[in-house]
Order: C-alpha cells, then sequence, then structure tokens
C-alpha cells in the first residue's frame, strides 16, 4: 500500500511540475496577457492545491519506505527530497502566487519576469532532481538497470 502511494503522489508532483513548466514557457511564447493570467491563476488554485499534497505524501511515504532500506541509493534520494520541498515552499510557492497577482492586473514588467525566470529556473532544478528520484526509485525496485552491490 504504501509503494502504491509513495508512486502515485511522486508521479502526481512531476506531472504537476512538468505542466506547470511547459505550459508556462508556452503561454510567455504564444500566449496574450489573458492567457498568461489564466495559466498563472491556475497554477495557483487548483495547481498547488494538486501539488503540494503530492509532494508531502512522496516525501513522507519515501521516507517510510526507506526505513527499511539502506545504500548509496536511498541515501541520495533521502538527500533530494529535503531541496526538493524547501525549493518548494521557499521559493515555487510565493512566486506562484506573486505571479498570479501580477497577471491579474496585467503588470508585465521586469519584476514580473525576473520572477518568472526564478521560478522557470528552480522548477527545472526540482523536475531534474525528481527525475533522479524516480531513476533510483525504479533501480531499487528492479524495474530500471541492474543494482550493484556498491548501489543498494
Amino acid at each position: 500500500m504504501m509503494l502504491t502511494l509513495h508512486r502515485l503522489s511522486a508521479s502526481i508532483a512531476t506531472l504537476c511540475i512538468a505542466i506547470f513548466f511547459s505550459v508556462t514557457v508556452l503561454v510567455e511564447l504564444f500566449g496574450s496577457p489573458g492567457s498568461i493570467a489564466t495559466v498563472k491563476s491556475l497554477i495557483v488554485w487548483p495547481g498547488l492545491f494538486i501539488l503540494v499534497p503530492s509532494i508531502a505524501l512522496a516525501g513522507g511515504s519515501g521516507f517510510t519506505l526507506a526505513k527499511t532500506r539502506s545504500g548509496k541509493l536511498v541515501s541520495q534520494k533521502k538527500t533530494r527530497m529535503p531541496v526538493i520541498g524547501m525549493n518548494g515552499i521557499l521559493i515555487l510557492i510565493p512566486c506562484a502566487v506573486f505571479l498570479d497577482r501580477w497577471a491579474s492586473v496585467g503588470a508585465f514588467d521586469a519584476r514580473f519576469y525576473t520572477v518568472q525566470g526564478i521560478e522557470l529556473l528552480v522548477g527545472a532544478v526540482n523536475l531534474v532532481l525528481m527525475g533522479l528520484n524516480l531513476r533510483d526509485g525504479l533501480k531499487l525496485t528492479g524495474r530500471f538497470g541492474q543494482l550493484t552491490a556498491r548501489s543498494r
């Protein structure tokens, strides 16, 4: 049950961040100010209310599953998860809220695009870290590559 919860919540969290990132890039390149405002609003509601619990569940279930495991891969996953969470809490959530507020009043100025750049950069970092955790999780379950005695 815990493994299923972990897989589902981690998949939802990764998918949310990938969708937020790609839709943001696309709407910035091809959208109108109104469509940018709509995307920013949807990222905050319902987006964050899907993303935040899924990341919390992925982290919590991952730490629970890791209690019975040890090794390099488990250690690396444990090291990445707090970085992912802190990036989200300290940078991505505030960026999303500020960008939504500014976009809703049409404030597409240097401040907006500076924060947008920070959000995209940190979102990309989180996607990479989550992808590495996914890869290592698949290795741990034997679904991706062979584990060596050192990597367990």
